[in-house]
């Protein structure tokens, strides 16, 4: 199979990755946001129920929790048949985004760490409540601090994508495999680490262009 008949069919995987990518990374971020103020609150029992979930998403490989999602749940006691997703791509993103928004929760939590103790003073000062203080004063500095993170994190996540072909979703891996199988030729591989460069690339001009608009 020639190069020019590669490329299509390549694209097409690579589409699959992006939508996933895209998906993922626009859903965990408010999700891990939430966390972090769940995670930061002074009720201990919330705290040790975040605190618990983020250890456990953090501390299992992601392929482990992509199985548990697609294969695991239906056997789930009582409500497996209530969890079962039959969607590869659905159970994949749902994976992906229970386990990133762990991740961007400690980032988001070490973000609003750093915000200097002064500003919240500041903010009374100015007369501003809770609810006023947090959007207008602390969270636009935690997400200035959070950027060069979670710009780290978009650029794993990109390349962890690939773990979807696990559960046989068609992306730009599960395509690769497929063509080099056909065709017995190692080339592809190169051509789909040319794709996975470029997405890399891109997003790491995209947040480059972020930081330099948000420092301040």
């Amino acid at each position: 199979m020639p190069l020019n008949e590669w490329i299509p069919q390549m694209a097409e995987g690579c589409i699959i990755t992006i939508k996933l990518f895209i998906t993922v990374f626009v859903l965990s971020l408010p999700l891990g946001l939430i966390l972090t103020f769940l995670y930061t609150t002074k009720n201990k029992a919330i705290n040790g129920i975040v605190g618990l979930y983020i250890l456990i998403m953090r501390g299992t490989p992601l392929l482990l929790q992509i199985f548990f999602v697609y294969f695991g749940l239906p056997y789930a006691p009582v409500i497996g048949k209530y969890l079962t997703i039959n969607d590869r791509f659905t159970a994949g993103a749902v994976a992906f985004i229970l386990n990133y928004a762990a991740y961007f929760a400690e980032i988001f939590r070490g973000g609003l760490l750093s915000v200097d103790k002064g500003q919240y003073e500041a903010a009374k000062v100015l007369g501003l409540n809770d609810m006023q203080t947090r959007f207008k004063i602390v969270l636009p500095q935690m997400f200035r601090i959070s950027l060069p993170a979670v710009s780290n994190e978009a650029i794993v996540l990109i390349k962890d994508t690939a773990l979807i072909t696990a559960i046989g979703l068609t992306d730009l891996l599960k395509v690769t495999k497929t063509i080099v199988n056909r065709t017995t030729n190692i080339s592809a591989f190169a051509v789909a680490a040319l794709f996975y460069l470029v997405m890399s690339y891109v997003l790491t001009l995209v947040f480059k262009f972020l930081e330099k608009k948000f420092s301040f």
